[in-house]
């Protein structure tokens, strides 16, 4: 199972700031059963999010929908026929639900509202494509949704490197170059500055045990946060 837990709110709130109307989607699976993203959490995120830009005379309009997986196709199906009301899209799933999203829907801004901490063990045996490094620090609000630690062989937080060759990365021609695909998504959203912003060097939170514990769980006797 996915285990994630909520970003900071002003983060969420900073990137909203230039969004009128946002439709939050939660995950009915994994980020539901660690109490971070489920119809509850989408819920509470939004109202959070109401009273704070009222407070600020910048109001907003927040929709909400639980999908039962963000990372199954089928099941983003029922978004089809509302995203088009919004201007944004806000995904509290786990990586691989947000860059789904992003994928099914291009042209519309979409922002992580969980940072994914980590993976667990899935025994049946099948054929799966990574797509979240479950780094504890989720970037795809400024990427455009293309995971640039999983999806640049060099784990890029700031690109393209030299190696860029017509859309493919040096490694290989059948590897495609992360930076070429984030540049291309940007600029179909017109949100190119993000390609120019530096991002400093991050702590690569997932290399050590940790323990989580969801706030508003916390008590005296609970085990502490790696």
């Amino acid at each position: 199972m996915i285990v994630a837990q909520r970003k900071p709110f002003e983060e969420i709130k900073d990137m909203l700031k230039v969004y009128k109307k946002v439709l939050n989607v939660g995950c009915g699976t994994c980020v539901a059963v660690c109490l971070a993203g489920g119809e509850k959490e989408v819920d509470v995120l939004n109202a959070e999010l109401d009273m704070a830009r009222k407070l600020e005379e910048n109001p907003i309009e927040m929709g909400a929908i639980t999908v039962e997986r963000q990372c199954d196709r089928e099941y983003l199906e029922t978004l089809d026929s509302i995203v088009e009301e919004y201007d944004a899209i806000l995904s509290m799933a786990c990586g691989v639900g947000v860059q789904f999203l992003a994928e099914r829907f291009p042209h519309k801004p979409v922002f992580p509202a969980v940072d994914t901490s980590g993976l667990a063990v899935n025994q049946a045996v099948g054929w799966y494509e990574e797509r979240c490094r479950s780094c504890n620090q989720c970037v795809l609000g400024m990427t455009a949704g293309i995971c640039p630690v999983t999806m640049c062989a060099k784990g890029l937080y700031n690109g393209p490197c030299g190696g860029t060759n017509k859309g493919n990365c040096e490694i290989s021609k059948d590897q495609p170059c992360a930076w070429h695909m984030i540049y291309e998504r940007l600029a179909a959203q017109d949100r190119l500055d993000n390609i120019i912003a530096f991002y400093p060097a991050v702590g690569w939170k997932d290399q050590t045990p940790r323990t989580l514990i969801q706030p508003g769980y916390k008590t005296e006797d609970s085990a502490p946060e790696n």
